[in-house]
């Protein structure tokens, strides 16, 4: 099924207001924070939201539909995204937008990189610049007609998917002589810190990211970003 074909959303067409009606957009990504954070963009442009939360998830979902739009965070559990982007950017029908997304500093450079159209920085809470970053790779037919006012409204997700992002990272550190987990709690946690604005468990992470790439003992660093953890489970059984 092709979710992009303009004539099957023809009774859905964009409008100032919902600028991104009729489209669907396939959002990879592991966080439930930076998802549920999407969801409520999409939905407030108007957009269909599917997720995957994995490469695998994804090239699954891709054989059956092929989405409007896909936003693809580059580090994923059994993988990198950028793999997915330069599948997506070199297949024939190739799909209309394809956006990177990450919390990292080269994340964009590495996105652009592999063929991706755009770019949106971690964290994404921006109304208008969600829907510029999709629009401004779509065909006309696609576009709404008209002026469009520009959002400022900032999107605040459930803080209740923080915490369950806070029970993945808690679990994989059950085990820190797994070194390839250790690069993905570093990039993961990183990531969901800084989508959440959680500046202490964003340098933990980042501490993390470097005493790996050091080849430093990383017992103590795990421990941290453990503690920080259990602190924000903490928070939740007090509310």
């Amino acid at each position: 099924m092709d979710d992009s074909d303009p004539f099957a959303s023809r009774l859905r067409q964009p409008t100032a207001a919902r600028p991104l009606l009729g489209l669907t957009v396939l959002v990879v990504e592991d966080s439930r924070f930076a998802c549920e954070a999407m969801r409520l963009l999409c939905l407030r442009s108007g957009a269909r939201i599917r997720r995957a939360d994995c490469l695998k998830s994804a090239r699954r979902h891709l054989q059956v539909y092929r989405p409007s739009a896909v936003i693809i965070d580059l580090g994923l559990p059994d993988g990198s995204g950028g793999d997915l982007i330069q599948e997506l950017a070199e297949a024939m029908p190739r799909v209309g937008v394809i956006l990177g997304t990450s919390g990292d500093e080269y994340g964009e450079e590495a996105a652009l990189s592999a063929g991706a159209d755009g770019f949106l920085a971690k964290p994404i809470t921006s109304l208008a610049g969600f829907q510029s970053a999709v629009l401004a790779h779509l065909p006309p037919e696609r576009q709404p007609v008209g002026p469009r006012i520009l959002s400022d409204e900032e999107i605040i997700p459930d803080p209740i998917a923080f915490q369950d992002d806070m029970a993945l990272i808690a679990d994989v550190l059950t085990d820190t002589t797994d070194e390839q987990m250790l690069d993905y709690v570093a990039q993961f946690a990183r990531g969901v810190a800084r989508s959440a604005k959680d500046d202490a468990l964003a340098a933990a992470a980042s501490a993390l990211a470097r005493a790996r790439a050091n080849g430093q003992p990383v017992a103590s660093n795990a421990a941290q970003i453990a503690g920080l953890v259990q602190q924000r489970l903490q928070q939740r059984r007090a509310i």
